[in-house]
């Protein structure tokens, strides 16, 4: 069931969280290339000028509505393809060649960056704060490959709870351990969960592993921006690290990309290494997201009867409605003057939302 109070980001097809978002992969777009994509139900050309830089303005020309992605890029700056009148990367017009001079008018413009092989847009009109990373690797330079996209038929929000699902590793992963996440703020933006378990012992696949884990067994969650989330797993001695970006696309549903990420390693024989890191990576989350897949097409969320087990997921409910929200289509700000904070589970007096 998707969300009907207006004043609650958690799985509301009608807005999203401020934040950075996926828009296709770095290779997909050549120098002097211009393309259009459609963001959260807006509009827009995106290019890469002569200098490599990526560009990303509102789709139409302030002169007649044109769409820009069939103009031509000059220099870092676009050209509109039907009155020839050129922008440059912040989105002002510098050129209108039937005046022989240009008019005060512009594009609205965003912020673009490039990471993990992906260009993202910062959607929202504060300054952008962080792009999202793997809290482990956040100094280190790292190797990556794309992985799976996919769409399902459920809110980015929906999807996200999954892997924080503490029960659903043991009903349909048949995971012989029982998981219990910590929470933790890392910034406004940005939780994490991590297990704090060890566990298991009449298991004897858990015993079998056991020597390979000083403490409990290695899986820790981070969200950011209730639409990307980043897992690290593994034994001590070899994390594996997996990203899976989302966005909203129409009807509340989900377009995803999976990134495998590994730290890189020196030389030639490192590079071979990584692939091989990389390859195996890809092993475990589809692994992971194959027991899971037929849920997430028919599901309709509706938290009714939380449980002790559901903690984890409460609280994320909670972080995604703390955060600054836009509408669908306009990415304006959404305002209301108080925010529906749902609680989280207590074990001495029970559950409430």
């Amino acid at each position: 069931m998707v969300s009907t109070n207006p004043q609650s980001n958690f799985n509301n097809p009608t807005q999203f969280i401020e934040g950075w978002y996926w828009t296709l992969p770095s290779k997909k777009l050549k120098n002097g290339k211009v393309k259009a994509i459609t963001l959260l139900g807006r509009n827009l050309a995106i290019y890469r000028g002569v200098s490599g830089q990526v560009v990303a303005i509102d789709a139409y020309c302030p002169h007649m509505g044109a769409h820009l992605a069939e103009g031509k890029v000059e220099g870092d700056g676009i050209r509109c393809f039907f009155h020839n009148w050129k922008y440059d990367s912040r989105g002002i017009c510098v050129d209108v060649p039937s005046l022989g001079k240009p008019l005060p008018v512009c594009i609205k413009s965003w912020h673009t960056a490039e990471k993990y092989g992906m260009i993202w847009i910062w959607v929202g009109e504060e300054k952008p704060s962080l792009l999202p990373f793997v809290p482990e690797l956040e100094q280190a330079d790292c190797d990556y490959i794309l992985g799976t996209r996919f769409v399902k038929n459920c809110h980015p929000n929906v999807l996200l709870i999954n892997a924080i699902d503490a029960h659903h590793f043991n009903t349909v992963h048949n995971l012989p351990l029982e998981i219990v996440f910590d929470s933790q703020n890392l910034n406004p933006n940005a939780i994490t969960f991590s297990n704090t378990t060890r566990g298991g012992d009449d298991s004897w696949l858990i015993r079998l592993i056991r020597p390979l884990y000083r403490n409990e067994v290695t899986y820790s969650m981070c969200y950011w921006y209730g639409s990307t989330g980043t897992v690290m797993l593994g034994p001590d001695f070899l994390h594996f690290y997996i990203m899976f970006t989302l966005r909203m696309i129409e009807g509340g549903k989900t377009e995803g990309q999976t990134i495998l990420v590994t730290p890189k390693r020196p030389g030639f024989w490192g590079w071979v290494l990584n692939r091989g890191l990389l390859w195996l990576t890809q092993q475990v989350g589809n692994y992971f997201a194959k027991g899971d897949t037929q849920v997430f097409q028919t599901i309709q969320f509706d938290l009714k009867t939380p449980t002790k087990a559901d903690q984890s997921i409460l609280e994320f409910i909670q972080h995604v409605n703390h955060q600054k929200s836009l509408t669908w289509g306009t990415w304006h700000s959404v305002n209301y003057p108080n925010i529906q904070i749902l609680s989280t589970p207590s074990p001495e007096h029970g559950f409430k939302i």
